[in-house]
């Protein structure tokens, strides 16, 4: 786990530039609905927040606007977190440099809610991570996260025909040697939906929503152009980029 942990903090430093403002609210992750049209927040206003993998700070900028009390933020990338504060300069915010999955001392029961977007299955393990922020939380606060649907990293595109590639079934590890086209590598953990499902139903969780995003509306009147890109319009109108799930603390 912890060599893991450093060859992504070491690639992250590298790629963290791609990811300036990207993957961040209202934004859920690619094509997908945006906050704006699925309201899972609810209200913001004078609560504290914990962003977990909180990249170039955007998504907290977002939560500044909407007038949420206090920011905090950890990142794995350095990289990260110099942006962030650079993204946040004009505004009071907590941020550190962490792996999500280590205890580094934050409050307990203190905040009103913590979110992850497109960050929280980066974790080597998810057990902890999701027990950890359990223990952030204000009894009744909300944790929301996104990622990857777990089973669109299966559905590969030839020419516009969309297949299943590889089994679903075997949970683990995929190393990527290059990441957003740079030297760059990474390990990304492979899990079931389930899994995700599971551990939030052991680690305390009630779970309130699980979402299979379908296209934003900001994308009606886009021609859809056959693409084999990883994400596409095109692919994300046969099947969801995204998961999205809303949990809550009891």
């Amino acid at each position: 786990m912890t060599d893991i942990l450093q060859q992504n903090k070491k690639s992250w430093d590298i790629v963290a530039h791609h990811f300036n403002g990207i993957d961040a609210l209202p934004s859920y992750g690619p094509f997908c609905q945006t906050e704006e049209e699925l309201r899972l927040f609810k209200e913001i206003k004078n609560k504290k927040v914990l962003d977990i993998g909180c990249g170039s700070g955007h998504s907290l900028l977002y939560m500044a606007d909407k007038g949420a009390s206090e920011l905090w933020g950890v990142d794995l990338s350095e990289k990260q977190i110099e942006t962030a504060k650079e993204t946040l300069k004009d505004m009071p915010s907590q941020l550190y440099c962490a792996a999500m999955e280590k205890d580094i001392a934050l409050p307990k029961e203190y905040f009103d809610i913590v979110y992850s977007i497109y960050a929280i299955g980066w974790t080597t393990d998810l057990a902890t991570t999701f027990n950890l922020i359990y223990s952030y939380l204000k009894p009744g606060g909300a944790f929301i996260f996104s990622w990857d649907h777990p089973l669109y990293a299966y559905m590969q595109s030839e020419n516009g025909q969309i297949s299943l590639t590889g089994s679903y079934q075997e949970e683990g590890i995929t190393t990527y040697p290059r990441f957003k086209g740079e030297e760059a590598p990474v390990v990304i953990p492979k899990r079931k939906m389930s899994t995700y499902i599971n551990e939030l139903i052991k680690a305390g969780f009630t779970i309130e929503c699980v979402m299979e995003s379908e296209v934003s509306k900001n994308f009606e009147k886009v021609e859809a152009e056959i693409s084999d890109r990883y994400y596409s319009l095109y692919k994300a109108r046969k099947f969801p980029t995204t998961m999205i799930i809303k949990a809550r603390r009891a």
